[in-house]
């Protein structure tokens, strides 16, 4: 059987003792339209009239859709006249505070006033489960042959909600006990007799558990009344009470035409503010949402209607012609008119997907109920139906979605409503804001069904506890075993289309959970400089590593070409090294997260000492004498624009390059730091890599410096070739120069000098000589005395 959600209320009591008949709650004045009873062999369903004045025992049974199939609307039952040969009601206190206690409940505990319903509907379920619990010792409970179920009907006009079961019911010590004393559970008290008799295979799973969901009514309703009849009594009783009332009152029922077999019928008596709750249609659309999978029918008083001919009226003239005409055969004219009943329907559905064998599930059943339950139009990418069992119990499907939404914000909005949380198969909410998922899985669509989920009072606010944190984890561990079926699909489209959708969600989990780094990282995806078409997983890479390959490298850009052509990759290059290509604002910020993968580091090749794995330290010692007064010279002349100038070992046809210090930005993560529009400048200065220089020394123009470091220091010109080769250093390395002009005009001057003419007669050279140096004469005044100052 499925189970509801711990349910609770004092009408858990209320409608888990009280009940409501199979019965058509019809006003008074139109009962004789209901007498009409059914023959043998009417093999419609059949159901009892609560209005029918007879004795329960000889209630006659009737077809409702039969009966009902007039062209009116009816008149709502919850007319509660008392007959003037009733005894007087006795007037009962409330056992506790409840003028502080009901506006309590009003008005703090249920932020969202239509879940009343919900709990109005559980504790009925309640009441029927009680029953079915206690026949099986007690089969005189069940000697009125009424079928178990709920109905709900409405009065919009006069604002009144009636909800029928066929429960148990109650009696008037029973009424007295759970609906005068507040927070008062009688699914609580019949658990604890279960308990206290070691009762072998007893249904625990009543919903009744803090007992105020009973007073949830009067989120709604200004005056309640509640009729039961108990199969342990003769009698029926009515109890009555207003919202912030000190006390309520009970009388027995005497009045024929409301007598009810058994059960529990509650009337609502709705606020002028609330009494938009007894239209049909929001109704309907209630019980569908939270009540859907009760596990007894529940029925809404609906309208309806059914097409039928008529005949109408022949217009005169028409008919006088036709008479002229005496061999002309005729035809009467109907017309297509909608007759107009109410009638019940059925509302909820009885068997959730979720609670059904994994193994007599098939796809297409699955893919309809995540079209149904999400309003999605395509299949999901992948589902996993689950029941987990041991120190916390629930059962889940959850679903990968074939595209992320278009806004695609998700990945910062954890508050997507993707997981539906049921406990014991009564919707509570799908507003969570990631206690059941992390916000980086909030993609994921599910339902999740709990027999002993903790919530607060009202059920609506999850509250931390380590049950929460348990089904957390397992959700997570599940989620990622879903994910991590479509990337060993045969169909490799599936994983990338799962990529290019929700890859950045998966990055993010990177940065925000590091418990599940081992998870995340095989699901990682990167171009290379060996694949850069198709992205590759890092097992691919470890895979594709040298044998003496101690490290993963990787280089941040703005695009796979930028990265294809940057100077760190050259020497990696020749060595048939391969290299990761970050070029996600986010891959950087999520790879310094999970630092290692099968035990290899990730090497940043941009960041200063690279270890290729082949170190000549005698080489280096040599070389770095060699240039030793060149190195003094260029960082002389650079100044503070560097920390230091080094002999490189990535460089193998660039003359130099500029790499980020060991512990600080990249030049690409200061280019996205740049770009924050909350950005700190002062903290991004402090953030800032000292950049080291490194020269490679087999290339012909540190060559030529290091001549004319030898041989003239002072020239002018090998001084601004300095300054021009920092510069465009700085731009290759993926920097942002400072002053991007000046770096034009020295890049104009020394396009000057390399041309001299080249191409261009001596006369026409020094018209044109004239012409271009005018500007250029001016860029040089502008540069020069900066430099000149430098100098002193």
């Amino acid at each position: 059987m499925h189970r509801l959600s711990k349910r609770s209320s004092s009408v858990s009591a209320l409608l888990r003792y009280g009940g409501a008949l199979r019965s058509e709650p019809v006003a008074p004045p139109l009962s004789s339209a209901y007498s009409h009873s059914v023959g043998e062999n009417d093999t419609k369903p059949r159901w009892y009239s609560i209005l029918n004045s007879e004795k329960s025992g000889s209630v006659n049974q009737l077809n409702l859709k039969r009966d009902l199939f007039l062209g009116k609307r009816y008149e709502s039952t919850a007319a509660e006249s008392n007959a003037t040969s009733s005894p007087p009601a006795e007037k009962f206190e409330y056992q506790a505070e409840v003028s502080r206690l009901m506006d309590l409940i009003v008005n703090s505990l249920y932020s969202n006033k239509e879940v009343f319903l919900r709990e109005l509907i559980s504790n009925a379920s309640d009441a029927l489960d009680k029953l079915r619990f206690l026949s099986v010792t007690e089969p005189d409970l069940m000697k009125d042959a009424i079928d178990f179920d709920i109905r709900i009907q409405t009065d919009k006009d006069n604002g009144i909600i009636t909800i029928t079961d066929t429960g148990i019911g109650m009696t008037k010590p029973e009424l007295v006990d759970c609906l005068g004393t507040i927070a008062q559970s009688g699914t609580a008290k019949f658990l604890k007799a279960l308990k206290d008799s070691k009762g072998a295979g007893a249904d625990n799973n009543l919903i009744g558990q803090f007992g105020v969901g009973f007073y949830s009514a009067f989120l709604v309703a200004d005056r309640v009344v509640v009729s039961t009849k108990s199969p342990k009594s003769d009698k029926q009783y009515v109890w009555e009470g207003e919202v912030n009332a000190s006390s309520y009152t009970i009388a027995e029922e005497t009045d024929p035409e409301k007598l009810i077999p058994r059960g529990t019928r509650l009337t609502l008596h709705l606020k002028r503010d609330d009494k938009g709750f007894a239209h049909p249609e929001r109704i309907e659309k209630l019980v569908k949402n939270y009540s859907q999978f009760v596990s007894f029918p529940i029925y809404t008083w609906q309208e309806k209607g059914f097409t039928k001919e008529v005949e109408v009226d022949e217009d005169p003239a028409e008919a006088k012609k036709d008479n002229q005409d005496e061999k002309t055969e005729k035809k009467k004219k109907t017309k297509t008119v909608v007759e107009k009943y109410w009638d019940w329907e059925l509302t909820n559905e009885t068997q959730p997907i979720w609670l059904r064998n994994p193994k007599e599930v098939t796809k297409e059943d699955y893919n309809e109920f995540y079209k149904k339950t999400f309003n999605e139009y395509l299949e999901p990418l992948a589902s996993s139906h689950f029941t987990t069992e041991g120190e916390v119990e629930f059962r889940s499907i959850l679903y990968v979605p074939a595209y992320a939404p278009s806004g695609k914000d998700d990945v910062i909005n954890p508050k997507t409503k993707n997981i539906r949380l049921h406990v014991k198969r009564v919707f509570i909410s799908d507003d969570f804001d990631g206690e059941l998922f992390p916000r980086y899985l909030s993609f994921v669509k599910g339902v999740v069904d709990s027999n002993d989920l903790p919530l607060n009072v009202s059920r609506e606010i999850l509250q931390e506890s380590r049950i929460v944190r348990i089904m957390r984890k397992r959700l997570v561990r599940k989620a990622f075993d879903m994910i991590l079926g479509i990337s060993m699909s045969d169909n490799r489209e599936d994983y990338e289309k799962f990529w290019d959708n929700f890859g950045k969600h998966l990055k993010l989990g990177c940065i925000e959970d590091r418990e599940n780094h081992k998870r995340l990282a095989p699901l990682l995806r990167f171009y290379s400089s060996q694949s850069d078409e198709e992205f590759i997983s890092l097992d691919e890479y470890v895979e594709n590593m040298k044998p003496d390959q101690k490290d993963i490298y990787y280089i941040a850009a703005d695009s796979v070409n930028s990265a294809k052509n940057t100077p760190f990759l050259e020497k990696l290059a020749e060595k048939e090294l391969e290299v990761l290509f970050l070029v996600d604002p986010i891959d950087e910020v999520a790879i310094q997260n999970i630092k290692t993968y099968k035990e290899k580091n990730f090497v940043d090749i941009s960041k200063e000492d690279l270890d290729l794995g082949d170190k000549n330290e005698e080489k280096e010692k040599e070389m770095k004498q060699e240039f030793s007064s060149t190195i003094d010279w260029i960082k002389k002349r650079l100044g503070d624009k560097v920390a230091s100038v080094q002999i490189s070992n990535r460089l193998s046809s660039s003359p130099c390059v500029l790499v980020s210090g060991k512990f600080g930005w990249s030049a690409n993560m200061e280019r996205l730091m740049k770009a924050q529009t909350m950005g700190d400048p002062a903290s991004m200065e402090f953030m800032k890599s000292r950049r080291v220089f490194e020269i490679n020394p087999d290339h012909s123009i540190i060559r030529n410096l290091d001549a004319a470091c030898k041989t003239n220091p002072e020239d002018q010109e090998a001084l601004r070739a300095i300054d021009l080769l920092y510069d465009a250093a700085l731009v290759s390395s993926g920097f942002t120069p400072d002053n991007p002009a000046q770096l034009g005009g020295k890049i104009y001057e020394m396009m000057g000098m390399a041309l001299g003419g080249k191409w261009s007669s001596p006369n026409h050279f020094e018209s044109a000589q004239t012409q271009y140096h005018v500007p250029e004469t001016v860029e040089a005044e502008v540069v020069e005395p900066t430099e000149a100052g430098n100098q002193k």
